[in-house]
């Protein structure tokens, strides 16, 4: 079973500028607001959940990241071979991090929807080909995630109706025992 990206995944972790690929490539899996068995919580910082195949090549990656930021608080391990890094959000961008917790996505502030880019490269069956992000649809509510909607839900949306799943809590709170259920 595949994992749903939580909102954390989608709107938080960009703005981190890890690079996504060494992410991909060091088994992360998921980020979360919290995690429910740690014993310390951090306020304004999120929690990127890795399981990496490779240690060795995880451990560059990790040590690249304490040289490329100040914002790693801290990095822990699960049995099972998970490792937690916890990374301070931007200041910045906290009311827009307030927004997304509001599920009030076209509302952020176009610094804070600067941090994501329009086209990405999708690359399915070998192919490669330049796609709108699902961030940049959700933050400029394009027609067809409108179209998608309507039609998947039976209903017409309004002008200010958001296009995306509301901020719930209780899915963006790491619980590692359901992970390792699941994984």
């Amino acid at each position: 079973m595949e994992i749903k990206k939580t909102i954390t995944s989608i709107f938080m972790v960009p703005t981190l500028k890890a690079p996504k690929d060494a992410l991909r490539n060091n088994g992360f899996i998921n980020a979360y607001i919290k995690d429910e068995e740690y014993e310390h919580h951090y306020d304004g910082c999120i929690y990127l959940l890795f399981k990496p195949d490779n240690v060795d090549q995880f451990r560059e990656f990790l040590d690249a990241e304490y040289e490329r930021t100040k914002d790693i608080i801290e990095d822990y391990d699960y049995e099972g071979g998970y490792v937690i890094v916890v990374y301070k959000l931007d200041e910045s961008f906290q009311d827009d991090f307030k927004l997304v917790r509001s599920g009030k996505y076209s509302k952020t502030s176009k610094k804070f929807q600067s941090q994501f880019p329009k086209v990405i490269k999708i690359i399915k069956h070998g192919l490669s080909k330049d796609e709108i992000s699902l961030q940049y649809r959700i933050f400029n509510r394009t027609q067809d995630l409108i179209d998608f909607w309507e039609e998947k839900l039976a209903i017409d949306f309004d002008d200010d109706q958001e296009v995306w799943d509301g901020f719930d809590e209780q899915r963006e709170i790491l619980n590692i025992k359901t992970i390792k259920e699941h994984v």
